[in-house]
């Protein structure tokens, strides 16, 4: 059975490591081995003598206890370590669903988040919670989600803080949408892979893991830690139940996490408040940038500013992103992400604010803007 092909992950294949300068990453700007260890106080002779047998399958017991710490009122006996974040998302999903299963899905939404489920329950039973707009944010509509379930409604998938729009909804909203899933029994599958990236102005919010009777939390250190080449990630989940389920699948695709990257996560996790505030610091200050730039192009351009996390939804006066984004890349070495790969209009483009290179990125794409104008009328 063949599953919808993976937009993004085709478009990154294809330009993210022969395109200069970058525009949409969703990760953080990352450290070297050395650097982290450094920052950690830990011997680099350490790594040297770990064993690379097989490890736990649940994962390393004193790196589920460190993750359960990250969490109010979860235990490691609720954690699982993945041998890579996109795997939790697959594993929730077999564990949970079966064919002719409904699943909300909040929308747009990585790919993953979307064909997965669809390849499991059937892509007409996936239906989208689309966010609104307002002219300088996007906004959720809670009675539109009550409107979508029906009795085969299994599943409410959401993404806080979420990509790629920015938003982080209030924990007033959170709690609410985990009133829903247990009013209509339902697990709710929250992706928190942004978790903590909240900037200045916006309320913080608890993780989702353990709002409701039966939640699934993603997480992991790529995107708010800055170390994606680590593939570590995890599931917090208190239901045994499903966990065991969970467990059992994984048997079935990577078994137990990678020695080195469990080694490494567990020293990266005795400095996370170092390693976010690291974050934290470049995507504001990267967001002013951003700022700027979209007040010298407002015709071309619409900016609804984000309220956390490490990417926008940007709008743009072009007929098609895609196609604008192929000659950006060819023409000018710079690379925006069209976000028709995230399942929304190709008039929208993603912008990522984690890197240190984002300033020189802007400038490059601002010259090339200036060089190669666009006749557009003011965005809605």
């Amino acid at each position: 059975m063949q599953i919808a092909p993976f937009g993004t992950e085709h478009f990154f294949a294809r330009y993210e490591f022969t395109t200069p300068y970058q525009l949409c990453n969703s990760d953080c700007e990352t450290l070297t081995v050395h650097d982290l260890l450094t920052l950690a106080g830990v011997s680099p002779d350490e790594l040297g003598k770990l064993s690379l047998g097989y490890t736990e399958s649940l994962g390393h017991p004193q790196l589920r206890r460190m993750i359960a710490e990250m969490y109010d009122q979860v235990t490691s006996d609720d954690v699982v370590v993945l041998g890579t974040p996109v795997e939790g998302i697959y594993l929730a999903a077999r564990a949970a669903l079966d064919p002719g299963d409904e699943v909300i899905v909040l929308s747009p939404a990585y790919d993953a988040l979307l064909n997965l489920f669809e390849h499991i329950v059937g892509a007409a039973n996936v239906r989208r919670w689309e966010f609104t707009a307002t002219d300088t944010q996007w906004c959720l509509d809670i009675e539109r989600l009550r409107k979508l379930i029906t009795p085969r409604t299994r599943m409410l998938v959401v993404n806080f803080p979420h990509n790629p729009t920015g938003y982080l909804p209030s924990r007033e909203q959170l709690t609410e949408l985990a009133a829903i899933a247990d009013e209509n029994n339902l697990t709710l599958f929250c992706d928190e892979m942004y978790f903590g990236l909240v900037h200045s102005g916006t309320p913080s919010i608890p993780s989702v893991a353990g709002l409701a009777r039966r939640t699934v939390v993603l997480s992991g250190l790529s995107k708010t830690y800055g170390l994606p080449g680590l593939r570590t990630g995890w599931l917090v989940v208190p239901d045994s139940e499903l966990r065991q389920s969970i467990v059992n699948w994984k048997f079935y695709t990577s078994i137990c996490p990678p020695a080195p990257s469990e080694f490494l996560a567990m020293v990266a996790l005795t400095v996370r408040d170092q390693l976010r505030a690291r974050s934290v610091a470049r995507i504001e200050q990267n967001l002013q940038l951003a700022d700027a730039f979209f007040h010298r192009w407002p015709e071309l351009f619409k900016w609804r500013r984000p309220m956390a996390g490490s990417v926008a939804l940007v709008g743009m006066n072009v007929p098609s992103v895609t196609a604008y984004a192929s000659q950006l890349a060819q023409e000018a070495g710079v690379l925006i992400l069209p976000a028709a790969t995230l399942g929304t209009d190709d008039r929208y483009m993603r912008m990522g604010f984690g890197r240190a290179a984002f300033g020189e990125a802007l400038e490059q794409f601002e010259a090339f803007l200036s060089e190669h104008p666009i006749s557009a009328a003011p965005l809605t």
